[in-house]
């Protein structure tokens, strides 16, 4: 007869516990998803992503998208409004909240352009926003800060703390131009 005894001390046992919870395993994992939300029939949203881990936490369940998404925003047409890609999200289901992550780039119909590293989507009073470095690149202007509020949509946006260079056009600058000449 062999016997094996093994010993652990309480911090391995906790770090084995942790690892090998049910707690931190998706409830649900899919790949190559593509989902469509809608509003009376018309298409309002569409979600694509590479991968989706599920949670079912009790207190506050979420969805990752560990290898990020895109999401396609229609407006009362169907036809695209503006998107949000990213390469990590996770949405907070129950709090209508969805925080995207990492190389986040945000366009509108207008082809205006956000770059940041994190958003946040407050789906309940269609926002987005961030605290963090924002470069907008319109047509005829780059504009940076620290901070960002803007709709859903990104049809009307608020830099905080903006710096760069604006572009003025030439009747623009020849109005300002007469007026500083009083």
């Amino acid at each position: 007869m062999v016997g094996v005894f093994s010993s652990c001390d309480k911090n391995e046992i906790e770090q084995i516990k942790q690892v090998t919870s049910a707690e931190n395993l998706p409830t649900t994992s899919s790949t190559n998803i593509e989902i469509l939300y809608s509003d009376s029939a018309q298409l309002t949203l569409r979600l694509i992503a590479p991968k989706l881990n599920r949670y079912e936490d009790e207190k506050r369940p979420y969805m990752e998208f560990p290898e990020g998404l895109k999401l396609v925003f229609y407006d009362d047409n169907e036809k695209p409004e503006s998107q949000i890609e990213c390469n990590y999200a996770i949405n907070y289901t129950n709090d209508k909240i969805m925080e995207a992550k990492d190389d986040v780039v945000v366009i509108n119909k207008d082809g205006e352009k956000l770059n940041t590293e994190h958003l946040i989507w407050n789906q309940g009073e269609k926002l987005i926003y961030t605290e963090e470095f924002v470069k907008i690149t319109t047509q005829d202007e780059i504009l940076y800060g620290n901070g960002m509020e803007a709709t859903e949509d990104f049809s009307k946006y608020t830099i905080k703390n903006l710096t760069g260079t604006i572009l003025l056009s030439e009747d623009e600058e020849t109005e300002e131009n007469n007026g500083n000449t009083e």
